[in-house]
Parts: C-alpha cells; structure tokens; sequence
C-alpha cells in the first residue's frame, strides 16, 4: 500500500512516467506482440521463427526466460542440439539465479504485471529439462542427460515439497518416466525401476483423476524389464499381478531399440479475460462478489489506508482483468509406427495442454487477489490526486486504465501432448513408417530410415504442428 500513501508532489512525477508507459503499452497480449515469430513456428517455418527471435535482443529483458526456451525448441527442431542446449542452460540458470526485483514487483500494483520479470510456470521448467536431456539423449551423450535428469529429480522435490495438498500438479509422471529412460540408457536398471515405479505411481494417483487418463503399457512393460534386469523377482512377480499380465516374461533383444517421441499440436496460449465484481460494505470488511461465478474474496479495511478506504467505499461496481489460457485443439491425436509388418501404437504420456490449464486453475485466486489489491491501490492514487489537482486526478485515472493488463505470458511453442513408442528394431538398417490420424482427419504417413547397431538405442522426436487452428507441420 505504499505507494497509495506517496505525496502529490510525488504522485505528479510518476504520473509523467506512467503516461509514457501507458502510451508504449498495447492492448496486445504476450502471443499477439510476437505475432510473426508465432506465424512462422506455427507454419514449420523454423529458420524464419529463429531468424525473428535472432532479430530481437531479449536476453537480458523482462521476457528472457522465454526468449531462452524458444530459441532452445526451435534450434533442437532444426537438429542443432548443442546450441539448442546452450540456451536452455541459459533458461535453467536464470531460475537458478533469479532474485525478486522488489521495485518491478511494487510497481506492478500501480501498473500491471508484465512489468515484472517472468519467471516461468512449474511445468515450464520441466519442460525444458526435458529437451535439454533429450538432446543429450539423441547426440548419444549419456552423461551429460544423466546430470539433467538429477537436475530433474531436483525440480521434482522441489515442487512436490511447495504443495502439501494432494490436489496440486506437484508430481510429473511423464517426466519420472523420462528418468528411468535416461537411466536405462546408462544400463542402471536399478534406478530406471524405481523412477519407472514412481511414474506408474504418479500416473496412477494423480493423472488419473487430475487429467483423465492412465499409464501407457509400455510403462508397465519398462517396469517388469528392468524389475528383472536388476534381479528383483518378487518385484517383477508383483507388478505382473498388479499389470494383470501373467503371461509376460522378458525376452532380451537381439538387435537394438528405438524410443519415438511424437510431439502433437500446440499448448495453449494466455489471453485476458475480465471478471465483474460488486463490492460488500461490511463494517470490518470490503467483501468482492461475483455470484455468477460463485467467487467471493474478503479484505480487512485495516489493511488499507484512509484514502483506499475511501476510494473503495465511492465504488459499488467494477471490472478486473485477470490470465486465462486458450486450448488449440488437436489436428492429429492418434498415431502409430509400423517396422517389418509389427505395428506399434504411440501412447499418450504427457498432456501439457491439460497441465497447463490446472497450474493456472491453482493459483488464480492469488492472481484475483492481486488484481483486485492492484485495483484498489489505483482507485486509491487517482482519489487523492483528484483532491489536490482535478486535472492530473482525471489524467492518471486515464493512465490507471490505459495500463490494466493481465499477465498473458507464458510457453507457446510446447507441444499440446506427448505421445511415445518403444519399438524393437534388427541389426543394421530398418525402414519405420509413421501414420497419423484423428476424428474426421485423412492418414498422414511419413518414413524414417534408422541405422542401429546391436544393443543400440537411439532416440527420435516429430513434431506435427497442426491445430484446429491451421495445418501446419514439421
């Protein structure tokens, strides 16, 4: 409440500031403002997408991390994985270093939030590990994916010791999968079973309820393999029980192994959206109501100082903004590989469109809360200045609704979902085919040449770009 306490005089001042950032800030949101690096992503033109972000300087503003993943996910599109990983490094140790700026987070109360830094959401930053040890994965660098999926392990109980409600995204089942595949390609079949457990639990305790829908089958297959790898029998007899598969037994492979990861569509994109409140005159109390929606949020009045309190008490009806994100639908979302007339059907493990929506969903009372403090903090500037001078009152009550904005940044280029196969291939050259398909959707198919050697395992991202939006792919 600080600066709805600042004098006039001081008020006069800023206010030439907040005209200047009332008049350089748009009503566009974060995907609008980078609308031609966004066309030419969602049109698999991925030099031009790198050529855009390459034109614009953002490492060290307030958008870097962003700047960051995406220069990341398109230059490990393109097959430069080692640039690719120097700038999702750069990402991962900008969370790492990250220091609250006070001011911009002070300021965002007289302004609105993307004046702040963005610091990325929970499934962000596991995301771009993600890709950061698939890279890895795919230049056959072992060690180097081993040290990121520590890094993993990290970000992991990190977010599971944040929350204490089993409601809350604070396990990431697919990512714990992905741990036992890094660990797998290190022969530590040890750990590659415990991480795979841990995801079948995961997925199993909260990807079932949370995101409607379960493990794939290749998940209990990796677990019965490695249970019997690192010679837990009454594991392995356990898990066949459970899995409902007494017939299974491990067979070892003869030739080598491709893992094929299938990254569909696009996340969803933030957008602002306004919320009508009317406000409750307790005695103790502002309560702010919304009954469509069934939303009430209540403020002590000793929270506020005498001229909030007064400006609040003028006001009976009013607006706020506040971030919600906007789903792309699938264009494709069933798919399958086919080698030597076997066919293998590519399983969904991750829904990122789904996770993204629930991160937001938990936390949108802060983000009402703040809003509505940020409201009452304005109402509370442009009173008292209309006290001393009418004139600057009506100007900065101009700028206070010039510059309300909601915070609408966030990841665009992730994929909507993952999809994954385990696919068993000969010694020396093998052709595998690729069909894609949807509801309504003609088959799209595609081939891949892979050269193995035996006991080799090698590592393959698509992506298909399309949405409902447009046809789009890479």
């Amino acid at each position: 409440m600080i600066f709805a306490r600042t004098s006039f005089q001081s008020l006069r001042h800023r206010a030439a500031l907040l005209i200047l950032l009332g008049l350089v800030s748009s009503c566009a949101t974060y995907y609008q403002a980078n609308y031609q690096f966004n066309r030419d992503f969602e049109n698999g033109n991925l030099k031009g997408a790198l050529a855009t972000l390459k034109s614009t300087n953002r490492d060290t503003g307030r958008d870097r991390f962003l700047h960051f993943v995406n220069k990341g996910l398109v230059l490990s599109m393109l097959g430069q994985y080692e640039e690719s990983n120097a700038y999702f490094e750069r990402a991962y140790l900008f969370w790492e270093d990250f220091k609250i700026d006070y001011f911009s987070e002070g300021a965002s109360y007289l302004i609105n939030p993307t004046i702040t830094v963005y610091r990325g959401e929970d499934h962000e930053h596991l995301m771009l590990l993600y890709y950061k040890a698939l890279n890895y994965l795919k230049m056959q660098k072992t060690e180097e994916a081993l040290v990121e999926c520590r890094r993993l392990n990290i970000r992991l109980q990190q977010l599971s010791d944040r929350y204490s409600s089993d409601n809350y995204y604070k396990h990431d089942a697919f990512i714990q999968s992905l741990m036992g595949i890094i660990y797998d390609a290190d022969k530590d079949y040890n750990n590659a079973f415990i991480a795979y457990k841990n995801s079948w639990e995961s997925y199993q305790n909260e990807y079932q309820s949370m995101f409607q829908f379960s493990a794939p089958r290749q998940l209990k297959l990796d677990i019965l393999r490695t249970a019997w790898l690192s010679g837990m029998q009454s594991d392995y007899d356990k898990f066949k029980e459970e899995f409902a598969m007494p017939d299974y037994q491990y067979t070892p492979q003869e030739g080598g192994e491709l893992i094929f990861f299938w990254h569909t569509g696009l996340a969803p994109y933030k957008t602002e959206w306004g919320i009508s409140f009317v406000i409750d005159h307790g005695s103790d109390y502002f309560i702010f109501r919304n009954n469509d929606l069934n939303l009430s949020f209540r403020f002590p009045k000793s929270n506020y100082s005498r001229d909030e309190v007064d400006a609040l008490t003028r006001l009976e009806f009013f607006r706020v903004v506040f971030p919600r994100y906007v789903e792309r639908s699938l264009y494709f979302d069933e798919g399958h590989l086919k080698v030597n007339e076997q066919t293998y059907p590519l399983e969904l493990t991750e829904d990122v469109n789904k996770i993204a929506f629930k991160v937001l969903e938990e936390r949108m009372g802060f983000e009402m809360s703040k809003a509505l403090i940020r409201l009452a903090i304005k109402k509370a500037s442009e009173h008292t200045a209309k006290k001393e001078d009418k004139r600057w009152g009506a100007l900065l009550g101009v700028v206070n609704t010039l510059t309300e904005k909601a915070d609408t940044r966030n990841w665009q280029t992730l994929p909507h979902s993952i999809y994954y196969a385990r696919v068993p291939l000969p010694e020396g050259q093998s052709t595998v085919t690729l069909s894609l398909g949807g509801v309504r959707r003609d088959r799209d198919e595609r081939t891949f040449t892979y050269e193995v050697k035996k006991g080799q395992v090698l590592y393959h991202t698509f992506s298909s770009l399309e949405t409902t939006f447009g046809n789009n792919r890479n």
